[in-house]
């Protein structure tokens, strides 16, 4: 076993679960749950494949996360961020047993691959892969950015490295789902985008940093300084056409369209309600699901 251990937020997802938590094994001292209410049997389902469960109400991803790495008892050097509907490839779990114990101890932090998958299919074109995401960390040297929507893990000290391997995002929940959970981030991001306060540790807009970076830059300087409901239009086609979505197959149609189009012109239809009204949500409910 590595010294290592893995949390993963829940919320109802007894479907997606096993695959993740059957990834993990092997590697990892302990795996640690931390469940919002869920009222299906994700709970028993955890604990049956030997994670710790811990309850905690939700407000926000972010502060979901901090409160499990604050308050679930960790004491190994190494957390590995993981979502309920992810799970390590075979490749990744050598790489990560291989490499790990060996870093150099200036090292805090290890950017992973993530690969998404829609409606079965692995969407590989568009600039979805590989999304870079900072999910293995040495404790208690990296916080997630306070956000409603978008956050990542930022390093307080130390430096970091990239895997070469991939995990994957692959969601077993129906289409309707989707939507609806689209739908709430949509409030979200729109609430975010009006409203938020800067923070100590955050990711920072750069133009030649980090993937992370990068795209944080582009968002905030390029794409919401266009108009708004065009930019919509724009990004699509950058994403489907220039980038090569339509690669992806029917599969690839449906999910840029509504990840890349419908989701960014329903966050610009809330923007435009929330100003005309002057006023945004300030209290969000958790996920129905």
């Amino acid at each position: 076993m590595l010294d290592l251990t893995v949390i993963v937020m829940t919320k109802n997802e007894e479907k997606n679960l096993g695959k993740c938590l059957r990834s993990l094994r092997g590697i990892a001292k302990r795996i640690v749950v931390v469940d919002s209410g869920s009222t299906d049997q994700t709970a028993a389902l955890a604990r049956k494949l030997g994670a710790e469960v811990f309850e905690h109400p939700f407000t926000n991803h972010a502060a979901q996360l901090n409160w499990g790495l604050e308050n679930t008892g960790i004491d190994t050097k190494w957390v590995l961020r993981m979502d309920a509907d992810e799970e390590l490839t075979a490749e990744l779990v050598q790489e990560i047993v291989a490499k790990l114990p060996a870093l150099p101890e200036k090292i805090s932090g290890i950017w992973l691959r993530r690969r998404v998958y829609f409606m079965g299919r692995w969407i590989r074109h568009g600039g979805v892969y590989p999304t870079l995401e900072l999910r293995l960390f040495c404790f208690g040297k990296a916080v997630c950015e306070q956000r409603l929507m978008d956050e990542h893990m930022v390093l307080t000290e130390g430096e970091e490295t990239t895997f070469a391997r991939d995990f994957i995002d692959n969601n077993n929940k129906e289409l309707s789902w989707w939507i609806q959970k689209h739908n709430w981030y949509s409030d979200r991001e729109m609430a975010d985008h009006l409203g938020r306060q800067k923070e100590e540790w955050e990711v920072k807009p750069r133009l030649f940093g980090g993937q992370a970076e990068r795209r944080r830059w582009l968002k905030n300087m390029i794409y919401y300084r266009t108009p708004l409901m065009r930019r919509a239009h724009w990004y699509f086609f950058y994403r489907y056409i220039l980038r090569g979505g339509f690669l992806d197959g029917k599969e690839g149609l449906m999910f840029h369209f509504l990840q890349g189009y419908w989701y960014r012109f329903l966050v610009d239809a809330k923007i435009f309600e929330a100003q005309k009204r002057g006023s945004r949500p300030e209290v969000f409910e958790d996920l129905k699901a």
